[in-house]
């Protein structure tokens, strides 16, 4: 054997002996770090659908777990023409939007910049029109009670879904009866701008606040770590990750957060206290009118929709503070707004939108 022939053969060998090191390397990460962010993730995914949907009006579900995970926990590849990153707008409905009308009008002539997904009661199944920005989005679910833990199940499966297109950023959690305050342009610059998550967590002294926490819980959450909000939250895609794979809190509240302890109300506020405070503003972008009394907040009807009511609730908190900087726009949505209000609201579009009439 020649001088050259020896060379090439230590040359293959020490090739072979890297790629066999990389391989080992790769099953152990596989078994040991992708597979349960895997399991957890891939739990919130309904690998078929209900017989009682029409195959096309659902969402697409992932097939394929390793998809899911890739689009994740690993940030897009760039190329040399970047799509602008997206807001998925997730509706948590019982059937229809009926305010999908004023919708219609918000989202026009902004495509390619946000993402719909509703999650509505299995045995819906309205015809969605196909010209409709609402067709081909409602996503696999399954039946949803007030209060109950089954309402975060549908958060984790809105916000998995939602997570499967790496170009969505933000993620907006909103109700059937949620109307935007603004034109599509002002809410995607403020979400694209803003680098925390708004979630109000708070604690609340009352009946209503820690009345509803379970010493049960102990140690793990005690009643110093209970917060309340609002269930209509608005995250970053990094929380959003972190809220679909977190299982120890929610195994807790599954557990032990049973009326008059409501699970939609605590669970995120006081998870992410506990482990991520820093990720909030520790403020809402969704208005709600709790001026009655009860479990319910007011629901505004149609002959009280007036174009100082709107004004009223976009300017109605003075002035905020956006990092840094002060701005007259503290909330982005309302609720609740009954089918009734559709009329009125679409004469007031002009007013929300900045439409021409």
């Amino acid at each position: 054997m020649n001088f050259f022939q020896s060379r090439k053969l230590n040359f293959n060998c020490f090739i072979f002996s890297m790629g066999l090191s990389i391989g080992f390397v790769f099953a152990f990460y596989s078994k040991n770090i992708l597979a349960p962010i895997q399991i957890s993730i891939s739990s919130y995914i309904p690998m078929t659908s209900s017989p009682m949907l029409q195959p096309d009006a659902i969402h697409p579900t992932v097939q394929t777990r390793p998809f899911l995970l890739a689009q994740t926990i690993s940030p897009p590849l760039l190329v040399e023409s970047t799509p602008p990153n997206k807001v998925a707008f997730m509706f948590l409905t019982r059937g229809p939007i009926p305010l999908s009308q004023l919708w219609e009008l918000f989202f026009k002539g902004h495509e390619g910049l946000f993402s719909i997904y509703v999650h509505a009661h299995p045995s819906y199944n309205d015809t969605i029109p196909q010209d409709s920005v609402f067709h081909g989005t409602r996503i696999a679910s399954k039946p949803v009670r007030w209060a109950h833990i089954s309402l975060i199940d549908a958060e984790k499966r809105l916000l998995t879904n939602a997570l499967l297109d790496p170009l969505n950023q933000r993620f907006v959690l909103l109700s059937d009866s949620c109307i935007p305050l603004f034109n599509f342009t002002t809410i995607y610059n403020y979400l694209a701008n803003s680098k925390l998550s708004n979630i109000h967590a708070y604690d609340e002294d009352k009946e209503s606040g820690r009345g509803r926490y379970n010493p049960q819980m102990s140690p793990d959450i005690t009643i110093k770590d209970w917060r309340k909000a609002s269930q209509w939250f608005e995250v970053t895609r990094d929380l959003a990750i972190r809220i679909v794979d977190e299982q120890k809190y929610y195994n807790l509240f599954k557990k032990y957060c049973h009326h008059p302890c409501f699970n939609d109300e605590h669970y995120l506020p006081t998870m992410i206290n506990i482990l991520y405070g820093r990720m909030i503003s520790n403020h809402t972008l969704t208005f709600v009118d709790w001026s009655k009394v009860g479990p319910h907040p007011r629901r505004f009807v149609q002959n009280e929709i007036t174009e100082n009511l709107l004004n009223s609730i976009r300017s109605g908190y003075g002035e905020c503070v956006y990092y840094g900087n002060t701005t007259s726009i503290c909330v982005l949505f309302a609720r609740k707004f009954s089918p009734d209000t559709l009329k009125p609201l679409l004469a007031l579009a002009p007013l929300l939108f900045g439409l021409s009439s």
